[in-house]
């Protein structure tokens, strides 16, 4: 099952490098069949010079720029849409998300055959690092939040750190979130249509460079709309748009 990694990038040449390496040599360890793709959403600072070097040492790495219009459920849409793999996972450019959890996602998701595997941070052997104070507040309450409307179990949909395979990408289409709202959109829309998935604990860990691109005052009212969407689709839907086993 080849694997690809779908990651976002704006104004990331500070983080590139590293990430990129250390994917790509955790993969090449472990024998993972593997593409890489970087969807550069029109950086302004150096991202497609540093792309065009590690393209000459990462021969999995290629990258996409995505021009207009912009934001990161847009960029992240794009790599959706232009993925090779099997199956897709969904990784920060800053390297808050691990190689090492990748791999674990890989392996669950080929030997137990799922849908989907997701992350969590806050189960046991889930770890954040240096997770601002006021962030992990607003993400405990907008989890619960979304618990208990969708009568889930699962404590950390906002986690972007997903695997999917690719006819489950194509079962939860079309997309609807043009930012960090896609984050909920994808993994709920899969739980609604019934796609299998498993749950794994993961690390995250704050990012070394740069700013974070999410933006806490824009979001509420775009969150609370895909809430709303994927609420309508569960009970009003009559099942409609469920996996065809």
């Amino acid at each position: 099952m080849k694997l690809s990694i779908v990651i976002p990038a704006y104004n990331e040449a500070e983080s590139l490098s590293e990430t990129l390496s250390v994917i790509f040599s955790e993969l090449m360890k472990e024998r993972i069949d593997h593409e890489i793709l970087v969807i550069n959403d029109n950086s302004k600072d150096d991202t497609i010079a540093v792309l065009e070097k590690l393209c000459e040492t990462i021969p999995t790495l290629r990258f996409i720029t995505n021009l207009a219009p912009n934001g990161f459920g847009y960029a992240v849409r794009k790599g959706l849409e232009n993925f090779s793999g099997d199956c897709v996972a969904l990784m920060m450019a800053d390297l808050s998300d691990s190689p090492h959890d990748l791999i674990k996602y890989y392996r669950a998701m080929v030997e137990g055959e799922f849908d989907c595997v997701f992350g969590s941070r806050f189960i046991k052997g889930g770890e954040t690092h240096d997770y601002p104070m006021v962030k992990k507040i607003i993400n405990r309450m907008a989890n619960l939040i979304i618990r208990v409307s969708f009568r889930i179990k699962y404590n950390d949909t906002t986690n972007a750190f997903k695997l999917y395979k690719k006819e489950t990408i194509e079962g939860i289409k079309p997309f609807l979130s043009p930012h960090f709202n896609l984050t909920i959109e994808l993994p709920l829309k899969a739980i609604i249509r019934g796609y299998s998935y498993k749950i794994l604990p993961n690390s995250w860990q704050n990012r070394k460079h740069g700013q974070s691109k999410l933006k806490i005052r824009e979001m509420g009212s775009r969150y609370l709309f895909i809430l709303l969407y994927c609420l309508i689709e569960k009970f009003f839907t009559r099942g409609d748009f469920r996996k065809k086993w």
